[in-house]
């Protein structure tokens, strides 16, 4: 199990992450809101502005304050052998 700094001391399971995106599109948004409504939303932006949002295969979006560039980033370091 290799785990990932999503910020401020929150790791997610690499092996669990589908996707890493921006906030900004509509279809995003959608999701979002449709994973709030189910209560499958984990908010670890601390307050902060959401700057990625982070699809898990577990159907939960969990909502970053680093932008997807250095979430991906990140991944790809615990992931290089």
């Amino acid at each position: 199990m290799k785990l990932i700094n999503i910020g401020f001391g929150n790791l997610v399971n690499a092996d669990r992450l589908i996707a890493a995106v921006s906030p900004e599109s509509a279809p995003i948004k959608r999701i979002v809101q449709d994973a709030r409504d189910k209560g499958a939303v984990i908010d670890a932006t601390y307050g902060r502005r959401t700057q990625s949002v982070l699809i898990m295969d577990s159907d939960h979006v969990v909502l970053s304050a680093f932008p997807p560039e250095t979430i991906l980033g990140r991944a790809q370091e615990e992931t290089a052998p």
